[in-house]
């Protein structure tokens, strides 16, 4: 048996495997290939049985969301290595064995990903993950190759394999044995920032994460499109969930201040651009957090480690005020 089960989570992204499928199943021989589907109603699934009826197929009865998806789909799936795909993911010849030889040569990496660069600019790294992500002490998230909107040109920059904080849920590869025993994604997510609590998890329990410039792959992905109401209130909810769960015990309450503050900043300037929508969700995930409070404080593990998790100290102020918009700019400097 291979030992990479490589995993595409698909809901209602017909159009999607029809243009990708192909080139993930050519260029992964290392891996089989399977794919989740998520109570797709577009004829994914009757599509699947039709041209690709040797691929293992998971259908769950309903969508899930990211992280309740793949901890169903995942759970009967004996292999040594995961390799989860979005659907609108291209990949590059040769792309695997570089990630499978850092984890055979470093025990304690948990988490790799390759290089993500955009489908449609192939010269430019992708919104999501580009080569390797971070955050900043209230929790917001950045790149090498992308800080907020900017994102840069891949110039061999970044290759040299390094130590990041986070992989991008768009494609990343993990061992097995190490996701169970972070009990995979938390499903109070449903979706966004998963990957980044996930991560966290692991290096709380001692664990590395890579990011690999040998590899390379293709994005399609929405990230330079404005966010919508839905996507603001599950990335400002999940990352208060996020910080709740993983920050050092003596600075939980000081930064989750900070960042409910902040959070109420940004929607005061939806307010005042009219943007009434936005506002509300940014209301709707602060009532979320502290309806989930206590059960977030009761999964926090004993074993925390006081790792420093922050790049910066604060990403909105370097690009905004500091007009540091390029991750070479920032100092290397864990602040």
């Amino acid at each position: 048996m291979k030992p990479i089960a490589l995993v595409i989570l698909n809901h209602n992204g017909l159009k999607l495997l029809k243009k990708f499928l192909s080139n993930v199943i050519l260029y992964s021989p290392e891996a089989d290939v399977v794919i989740i589907d998520n109570g797709s109603s577009d004829k994914s699934v009757s599509w699947l049985k039709n041209n690709y009826s040797d691929l293992k197929r998971i259908e769950l009865k309903k969508n899930y969301g990211y992280a309740e998806g793949y901890n169903r789909g995942l759970k009967d799936l004996n292999y040594e290595y995961y390799a989860l795909l979005n659907n609108d993911l291209s990949v590059t010849k040769g792309w695997l064995p570089p990630l499978i030889e850092e984890f055979k040569a470093k025990n304690k990496v948990a988490i790799i990903q390759p290089h993500i660069l955009n489908y449609e600019n192939k010269k430019y790294f992708d919104y999501a993950g580009a080569a390797g992500g971070f955050l900043d002490k209230y929790g917001y998230p950045f790149c090498r190759g992308r800080i907020l909107n900017t994102v840069e040109k891949d110039n061999g920059q970044y290759n040299k394999t390094s130590e990041i904080f986070w992989a991008s849920g768009a494609c990343f590869l993990i061992r097995k044995n190490i996701f169970w025993e972070l009990d995979g994604f938390d499903i109070d997510f449903f979706a966004h920032q998963e990957e980044i609590d996930l991560c966290w998890r692991a290096l709380n329990q001692g664990y590395k994460v890579l990011a690999v410039g040998s590899s390379k792959v293709y994005h399609v992905g929405g990230g330079t499109l404005p966010p919508s109401p839905k996507k603001i209130y599950l990335n400002h909810r999940n990352s208060l969930f996020m910080l709740n769960k993983n920050l050092p015990t003596n600075k939980r309450v000081n930064i989750i201040m900070t960042r409910l503050f902040l959070d109420g900043f940004m929607g005061i300037y939806y307010f005042l651009t009219l943007q009434l929508s936005k506002t509300l969700a940014i209301i709707k995930a602060h009532y979320s957090f502290y309806k989930s409070y206590k059960g977030i404080i009761y999964k926090r593990k004993k074993s925390i480690l006081n790792i420093k998790y922050h790049h910066r100290k604060s990403i909105i102020f370097d690009y905004f005020i500091s007009r540091k918009s390029y991750f070479s700019d920032l100092s290397k400097k864990i602040e």
